[in-house]
């Protein structure tokens, strides 16, 4: 890749999980997928569940089970806060299948258009996108 390499970091609410150089960020928003490389354009997003991959080069890609959070890429510096992040040997296949059957009984139970309702379906939008990516490996 003839862009060059910048610095990314991944923070979570427990600390930082990544900051190193990299040559692409590859992650999801709420309105799709993004290829961040350098010198892009300054950006400001609303993240969603998703494969996070952070490549330092082409053969070397450090990938997370990313949950939801915020994107924000200027001075050649991606920064992405998001509640969680895994790397994908982390990820308990069996431990998300019980917690994405918990958040569907939550909506299920919820007051449709209700707080309960909203979280409820967040949680099953990050636990079916974490265990797709545990049983991907």
């Amino acid at each position: 890749m003839p862009y060059g390499k910048f610095r990314a970091e991944v923070l979570t609410p427990e600390g930082k999980v990544f900051d190193d150089e990299v040559e692409m960020v590859s992650t999801r928003t709420t309105i799709g997928s993004i290829g961040l490389l350098a010198h892009h354009e300054p950006v400001l997003a609303m993240l969603e569940p998703t494969d996070l991959r952070l490549y330092r080069s082409d053969s070397d890609i450090v990938r997370f089970a990313q949950a939801e959070g915020y994107l924000q890429v200027a001075n050649n510096r991606a920064l992405l806060l998001v509640q969680e992040a895994f790397a994908p040997e982390q990820l308990d296949a069996a431990q998300l299948r019980d917690r994405l059957g918990e958040a569907e009984r939550r909506i299920e139970s919820a007051e449709a258009g209700s707080e309960q309702a909203r979280l409820a379906e967040r949680d099953r939008r990050r636990w079916q996108r974490f265990l797709e990516i545990a049983e991907a490996g």
